[in-house]
């Protein structure tokens, strides 16, 4: 194993936090230098050192090995994590070690799910850096280390393959180097953008663009208690709904309808099954929510199944309503859309809308197999035939993903957590959504939970952010070192 080829780059991923924890120290100077001005300087010179530190000794290196490419994505997520979570811990409040990790990992992988009773109370430095974690973990860490890193470097090609998966691959029609470019510029895009239109719909400039880094991150963090509902406004529940929509589509898609100024690159089957998803889930749980859920108006009900279900789909953890009383069937319909989630080559976590299609596809393939075993059935998505091992990786990543749902379920139940917050809370945490149902719902926190039940839940958000696999052949690595 490479250790200095490792650490060099992973140093580089590191010092992308120490450079948010400094804008973070200038948010909290700009404000009168508020109580998280020290919490957060120090934790940058110990993020900015420990980054530093691998460029000091380690000059030229050797191309990093497929596994080594792996390691260097996992240990810069957990090092990412473990420091994110210093400015929490410096400052107090709420946040005991376990917590500040909860909220570190949370924030990191775009979960919107949080610890905290009262937001509000906190400084606005350490507000921004709370949002920062989610703008940095929205396009990923390691894609910040792609874009410093030589276009012809052969590292830069081992990590795109590896941080991108199958899917999101094969939907790029562009060169490793013109994809990191495009997941930026459409990123960076969507933040000034949804920064402007927040703007201009009322929201002051502090509120607006602390939104915006976690809206183009489909991550949900806000600085309210009541989240989007604090603000009551149509306006910005619409601009939400439509970005953090966008934000779940394909970046590479987004780009070329942009270039070629037509919607013609959306209209991919992948696409047409998202939305109708999300239009199908949306009128289900309105009309759950009008006949049993106690709504009198049906507009009402409409905007808050609407909005609920896309933040659900979209792995944004935003709220405009309380879930915790809805009716059964709208529940169903929250839940299915956070354990499917949006689609490959966005900020969306979760199992993606790819897979799932996939997987129907193929159920549907073996059927007429089965009815017809003398003809020959191919899997097509847009005119394009799918190869069997790209089918096969979904659906087995679709069962690999439920078998850890069934797993971590087990388990809270297991640590004496009732049955629908240790469901829901597994489904949104590995799909990387926020909420779940109940006490752990969209006007509730996690902040009640005993620290063992916290912990399970930030490995599901770090599982389902790192799509699995890289931390399996992480754990394999270091089971056969122990072995020898």
């Amino acid at each position: 194993m490479n250790v200095k080829a490792i650490s060099l780059n992973v140093g580089k991923a590191i010092l992308v936090s120490a450079l948010f924890m400094l804008l973070s120290c200038g948010v909290s100077l700009f404000y009168g230098r508020d109580s998280s001005f020290v919490p957060l300087l120090l934790s940058f010179i110990v993020t900015f050192v420990l980054g530093v530190f691998p460029l000091i000794f380690v000059r030229n290196s050797p191309a990093l090995s497929m596994h080594e490419g792996m390691v260097t994505i996992v240990v810069s997520w957990l090092l990412s994590f473990l420091l994110g979570m210093m400015p929490y811990v410096l400052w107090g409040g709420e946040f005991t070690v376990i917590n500040a990790w909860f909220e570190s990992v949370a924030g990191y992988t775009t979960t919107g799910s949080t610890i905290l009773r009262n937001i509000e109370n906190l400084p606005n430095g350490l507000l921004f850096w709370r949002s920062s974690t989610q703008f940095i973990g929205g396009l990923g860490v390691v894609i910040f280390l792609l874009y410093i890193l030589p276009e012809n470097s052969p590292l830069r090609l081992k990590l795109t393959n590896l941080e991108m998966s199958s899917l999101t691959r094969d939907g790029y029609r562009f060169r490793s180097s013109q994809a990191i470019k495009v997941i930026i510029r459409v990123y960076m895009a969507l933040l000034v953008l949804s920064f402007i239109s927040l703007f201009l719909a009322g929201m002051p400039v502090f509120d607006a663009l602390n939104h915006a880094l976690t809206i183009s991150a489909t991550g949900g963090f806000s600085i309210k208690n009541a989240s989007i509902g604090y603000y009551d406004s149509m306006a910005v529940n619409l601009i939400v709904l439509f970005f953090i929509t966008l934000s779940s589509i394909h970046f590479g898609l987004i780009y070329t309808s942009f270039a070629m100024r037509t919607t013609r690159p959306l209209k991919t089957p992948v696409v047409r099954y998202f939305l109708s998803v999300i239009l199908v889930a949306s009128v289900a749980s309105c009309l759950s929510l009008k006949w049993t859920g106690g709504y009198e108006s049906w507009g009402k009900a409409a905007m808050d199944a609407s909005f609920a279900v896309v933040n659900a789909i979209t792995t944004s953890g935003f709220a405009i309503a309380d879930n915790s009383s809805w009716p059964l069937l709208a529940g169903v319909m929250l839940m299915f859309c956070a354990f499917q989630c949006g689609c490959s080559g966005s900020t969306s976590g979760g199992l993606k809308a790819d897979r799932m299609l996939l997987s129907f596809r193929v159920i549907v393939r073996q059927i007429r197999s089965n009815a017809n075993p003398s003809e020959v059935h191919r899997i097509t998505l847009g005119g394009r035939t799918v190869k069997d091992e790209v089918a096969i990786g979904a659906v087995t990543y679709l069962a690999l993903y439920c078998l850890i749902i069934l797993l971590s379920s087990l388990l809270l139940l297991a640590l004496g957590v009732d049955g629908k917050t240790a469901l829901s809370g597994t489904i949104s945490s590995v799909g990387n959504v926020g909420p779940g149902l109940g006490e752990i719902g969209t006007a509730g926190n996690y902040a009640h939970l005993a620290p063992a039940v916290k912990f399970i839940f930030t490995v599901d958000m770090a599982l389902g952010r790192l799509e699995i696999y890289p931390v399996l052949v992480v754990l394999s690595l270091l089971f056969k070192r122990v072995r020898r």
